[in-house]
């Protein structure tokens, strides 16, 4: 397993938290996605061989927010 941090910007509120969560769990790889609003993070545990990086960002990105690289 691997764990990916991203920076999301308005990371703020609790809907972000139920838009963005189930989307990254919706993944096919993804064993849990963790949101910090005071740091504007998500931290993501999944199997890399299966999902990447890339697509973790994507899958926010859709979801309306933006990632910071």
């Amino acid at each position: 397993m691997e764990q990916t941090t991203l920076t999301v910007r308005d990371l703020s509120s609790a809907d972000n938290e139920r838009t963005v969560t189930p989307a990254l769990e919706s993944l096919e790889g993804v064993v849990s996605a963790r949101t910090d609003p005071e740091l504007d993070e998500i931290r993501v545990e999944h199997d890399a061989s299966t999902v990447e990086a890339m697509a973790l960002a994507k899958t926010v990105e859709n979801a309306g927010y933006s990632v910071d690289e």
